[in-house]
């Protein structure tokens, strides 16, 4: 497996919001929800994106802007709108509190006209490490220009969501799929751009290969010069185009994602010993891993496992413990 791929295995939508409202001017969808990637596309009139601290996207016919969270953000008829903004989350706002309508495989018509906008939203949701590994890449706002010519997938896409018939949600969970591995593919292959060393170290027929073994192979008990070996080139050459290419040497990335996928795994399954997970990620030794571990993350195994799956604090214990450090 490809790099870029591995990162998005959990990114998969299933069952994510995806809704679709008609708006009249002047309205203003406040995202509350804090999803980590958002995803918004247009189907008809325009907007803008208004992200925390960030400049205003206009958001035209056809276009797409992927958000990272968990910052919420507007999505406004024009910038300063004097409307009062709706708070849009799992289920936003009815038709009565500000004439749109937000909810799973849902479409709300409205009352139509020539000034309207029609939007499109994915709460997309990420799970565990790996997939962190891929937001860290991306900006706070990710715009997607339409295309020059028809798109099938979008015209399937606004055909789906007017839709109420039945399968809609796995096939508008496929769509969104598709849709944002169009858009980074997009963005990070835009002319110009600075997309992850990972990213365009896949193109390269030495280092994609060594990539696609390192990620097809996590637990190999790789050597520079095995990995040299598996793609048909000499040990100081792999060395040196990865480390030109990614940014690092071949063992050093293969120990950080053994590590991202060590993380993963202490968290999703709990009664996974650790060195059980030792194993998994290619060390038969569990001291071994828990030496790499705590060198890469700054914490042991068993306590980075204690931290990630504690309840999470409330908000007013949080600020009480920052004022009594104080």
């Amino acid at each position: 497996m490809d790099a870029f791929g591995d990162l998005l295995r959990g990114l998969r939508a299933q069952g994510s919001l995806f809704g679709s409202s008609t708006l009249t001017p002047p309205w203003s969808l406040h995202f509350v929800d804090g999803a980590p990637l958002t995803l918004c596309t247009v189907l008809s009139g325009g907007g803008w994106i208004v992200p925390e601290r960030r400049p205003p996207e206009r958001l035209g016919i056809g276009e797409t802007v992927i958000v990272r969270g968990p910052a919420p953000f507007l999505f406004v008829d024009e910038v300063g709108t004097r409307a009062e903004p709706v708070a849009c989350g799992a289920f936003c706002s009815t038709p009565e509190q500000g004439g749109t309508r937000h909810r799973l495989g849902w479409h709300d018509a409205g009352s139509g006209g020539e000034n309207t906008t029609t939007l499109v939203v994915g709460a997309y949701p990420v799970r565990g490490d790996v997939s962190r590994r891929l937001l860290d890449a991306l900006p706070v706002v990710l715009r997607v220009a339409s295309g020059d010519g028809p798109d099938p997938v979008w015209d399937h896409l606004a055909a789906e969501v007017a839709a109420d018939t039945p399968g809609q949600q796995v096939v508008l969970d496929r769509l969104l799929d598709w849709m944002l591995v169009c858009a980074l593919r997009e963005y990070f292959d835009r002319p110009g751009g600075t997309p992850p060393g990972w990213y365009s170290a896949g193109r390269d027929p030495v280092v994609g290969g060594a990539l696609r073994l390192l990620h097809g192979e996590p637990a190999a008990p790789w050597t520079v010069a095995s990995l040299a070996a598996r793609t048909g080139v000499s040990r100081a050459t792999l060395a040196k185009r990865f480390k030109d290419l990614v940014g690092e040497p071949p063992l050093t990335y293969l120990t950080r994602w053994r590590m991202t996928l060590a993380a993963d795994l202490l968290t999703e399954r709990e009664t996974v010993t650790v060195a059980e997970v030792a194993r998994a990620v290619g060390y038969s030794d569990a001291f071994a891993f828990s030496a790499a571990f705590k060198r890469t993350r700054g914490i042991s195994p068993s306590a980075y496992r204690r931290t990630a799956t504690a309840p999470p604090q409330p908000r007013d214990a949080r600020q009480a413990e920052v004022a009594t450090r104080a």
